[in-house]
């Protein structure tokens, strides 16, 4: 079982039924407050804390007397946006007493689809890190229909992680781990510590049952796990409704590990040297020695661009000698490489005629 302190960049997936109480449709406060004790240790010990957190739909159904049994689309709608605010503004204040500063991050299906939004997103979120800032993820709930919905934050948790890079994700449970069966339904049913292979018959095992506010059943889950270690990322599922359960879970808690083959630095370069490039760049010797040398791709090192891609697409990187030296995804359109070819980053701006991203191929997104 894996120790929290060993990662360096975390992603935790908080319920709707952890948040808030069922009874009183209201803010589970002191859990909260826990909650906040755990990330701020977390951070002490140097790593980056994302949160993918529910509970804007029960917070605002309660504050707007909703009734109980299923809303409609309208009223799903209404209710995220009276409790996304408050949600917001509940982390704000739980986190603020560690000097830890939140962000507000709202994303639908369609900003992982979409490669330019992805992109986007992903810029955003490691700018954010890397400031020190712990987001607060959740889909956007005031704006997203059936077409353009994950439908469970398991899912959402898991792409989370995949576009950080996150090497664990936590998923805060209103069960203890994966079973064999479901353990309310078989009392033989038992827990697995470990998984390290999803197999069909661990799919078989799975179940569809959630609890009464959230939408996520033991499949998403189990989802999420293929999702998130087909990236390097290892996944936890643990009961979360006790106080301080990060804590506990690093101290031996009850829960499920499905363990990574690759780490997500490993498993993203593979990934990306996988796919076919939509056109090439050429750049000199100075840029080819600093690629070799781990450093990104500036516009001032190219020689020439071919092909008609667009900014996230896959482009084969040369050397001046027509050497290929390895694949990257462009933060630019071929159109826009073009301009900027050879240029300083200080002269996109006059080039394109609007403000550009310093980096051409970030080190992150290139595989040599």
């Amino acid at each position: 079982m894996a120790a929290l302190t060993d990662a360096k960049r975390l992603v935790v997936k908080i319920g709707s039924a952890l948040l808030v109480d069922r009874a009183t449709g209201k803010l589970r406060s002191e859990w909260l407050h826990s909650l906040a004790q755990d990330v701020a240790w977390l951070k002490g010990q140097g790593a980056d804390v994302v949160l993918v957190s529910s509970g804007s739909i029960a917070l605002g159904r309660g504050v707007l007397g909703l009734p109980a049994t299923a809303l409609s689309l309208e009223q799903s709608q209404a209710a995220a946006a009276v409790g996304q605010i408050r949600l917001a503004r509940a982390y704000e204040e739980a986190l603020a007493p560690h000097d830890i500063t939140t962000a507000q991050v709202l994303v639908t299906l369609e900003d992982s689809e979409n490669r330019r939004r992805y992109l986007n997103s992903r810029a955003t979120l490691e700018t954010l890190l890397g400031l020190g800032v712990v987001p607060i993820v959740n889909e956007n709930d005031t704006v997203a229909t059936d077409e353009i919905r994950y439908g469970d934050n398991d899912r959402l948790a898991a792409q989370i992680a995949v576009t950080v890079g996150a090497d664990q994700l936590i998923l805060l449970s209103d069960v203890d781990g994966f079973y064999t069966g479901n353990p309310a339904e078989d009392p033989s049913a038992t827990r697995f510590d470990v998984i390290e292979a999803i197999t069909p018959e661990i799919e078989a095992m799975a179940g569809d049952a959630g609890s009464g506010l959230s939408k996520g059943g033991m499949k998403t889950k189990l989802m999420a796990a293929q999702m998130a270690t087909a990236a390097g990322c290892d996944m936890a599922i643990t009961e979360g409704s006790p106080l301080n359960p990060l804590k506990l879970l690093n101290n031996g808690a009850n829960s499920t590990w499905f363990k990574a083959k690759l780490d997500p630095h490993a498993a993203r370069k593979r990934w990306i040297s996988a796919m076919k490039p939509r056109g090439e760049i050429t750049v000199d010797a100075g840029a080819a020695r600093a690629l070799e040398n781990g450093k990104s791709l500036l516009p001032a090192g190219i020689v020439e661009v071919t092909g008609d891609f667009g900014r996230g697409d896959p482009v084969a990187i040369k050397d001046h000698e027509g050497r290929r030296l390895g694949l990257g995804l462009s933060r630019y359109t071929a159109h826009e490489a073009d301009a900027i070819k050879g240029r300083k980053s200080s002269e996109i701006e006059d080039a394109l005629g609007y403000p550009g991203r310093a980096v051409m191929i970030h080190r992150d997104d290139l595989a040599l």
